[in-house]
C-alpha cells in the first residue's frame, strides 16, 4: 500500500483514483500519520429474497418427526 500526503492527494486526485481503479489501495496521511484509505468501490452483495428456493426445495413430512433413540444418541456422540 502506497502512502501519500493529503496535499499530494488533492493535487493528483485523478491519478490516484486511476490507481485505485486498478485495485491498488492508497493511504492518505496528514504528515507522517495515516488518516484514511482509498480503496476500490465494491457494491454490496444482493439481498437474499425470501422464498427464492420455494419451488426448488421441498421438505418431507417425516423431517419434523423426532429421531429414533439410537439415531439421536449417534448425533449426540458425534457433536
Amino acid at each position: 500500500m502506497v502512502t501519500v500526503t493529503i496535499h499530494m492527494a488533492k493535487t493528483h486526485l485523478s491519478q490516484l483514483l486511476a490507481r485505485v481503479e486498478r485495485e491498488e489501495e492508497i493511504a492518505l496521511a496528514r504528515g507522517k500519520h495515516p488518516v484514511a484509505r482509498l480503496v476500490p468501490f465494491r457494491p454490496p452483495a444482493a439481498k437474499r429474497q425470501f422464498g427464492a428456493l420455494a419451488r426448488l426445495v421441498s421438505v418431507a413430512p417425516g423431517f419434523f418427526e423426532p429421531l429414533a433413540v439410537d439415531e439421536l444418541a449417534a448425533w449426540e456422540r458425534s457433536a
